[in-house]
């Protein structure tokens, strides 16, 4: 850090497996890719390149290179495993991923139907092949799943060889374990960690009220997905109690 201030929360050191913090591109030029890497690789453990971006997104190799010079773990979005999976592309899907140098893979059926078993199978061939995120909860936001179920989804996609479990918000953070207003839904998100483990789970939370939420419930070394690029220096300090809306989370008083 650029000065030293007392009374700041460890942040696990990276490379890092609790406290993470995936970013979402949706987009950023090779350029873009760079300059976020400068101010942010200390603060960034992986980039997610949303949805289908990377089937239109020009010179991907190059831009998947500038990740790659600074070891960062960057994936494909759920998205674009389901749309080969629909297509009967499975294998095709896992050569894009060798030929890309991309090895952490994310399995979901948010838009379309896996049996879970099905699904727990695709988690278990791509574990052979590198790093896998599963991701819960359906993109409808008519769909919804009780407790329950999302804490039965889960320990299955975990014992299938997951190494996160992401909880389903959308870039938009207005389904799964949010309300369309963006409101956390508080009494499924307190229910799947009576069951669990808080460092096993990503919670997609791109808004900074959802943030908030989390570290609040969870402290500085939660883990936390789906975040705009341009907000990960402050998100970094909202994490530490250099914002106003953690300012006096650490203070001893």
């Amino acid at each position: 850090m650029n000065f030293n201030l007392t009374q700041i929360p460890d942040r696990a050191a990276k490379p890092r497996k609790n406290g993470i913090t995936m970013i979402m591109d949706k987009g950023l030029s090779t350029n873009e890719a760079k300059n976020l890497m400068e101010v942010g690789h200390p603060h960034i453990d992986m980039v997610k390149l949303g949805f289908g971006t990377s089937y239109v997104t020009p010179n991907l190799k190059e831009k998947l290179e500038v990740y790659r010079s600074y070891d960062m773990p960057v994936y494909f979005g759920g998205t674009l495993f389901e749309a080969f999976l629909i297509r009967n592309q499975f294998e095709d899907y896992i050569n894009v991923c060798k030929e890309f140098g991309v090895s952490y893979m994310e399995v979901s059926d948010g838009s379309i139907t896996i049996p879970h078993a099905e699904k727990c199978g695709y988690i278990e061939k791509l574990t052979k092949h590198g790093v896998v995120l599963s991701e819960v909860g359906s993109k409808d936001a008519a769909h919804i799943i009780p407790p329950y179920k999302w804490i039965e989804l889960m320990r299955a996609e975990l014992n299938a060889g997951s190494a996160y479990v992401i909880a389903e918000a959308r870039e938009a953070g207005n389904v799964g374990i949010y309300r369309g207003s963006g409101e956390v839904r508080e009494g499924l998100v307190q229910e799947i960690l009576t069951q669990i483990p808080a460092e096993n789970i990503l919670w997609e939370a791109p808004q900074k009220a959802q943030q908030l939420y989390f570290l609040e419930l969870i402290g500085c070394n939660v883990n936390l997905g789906n975040i705009a690029p341009s907000e990960i220096i402050a998100l970094e300090a909202m994490r530490i109690g250099l914002r106003g809306d953690t300012f006096e989370l650490y203070l001893n008083k």
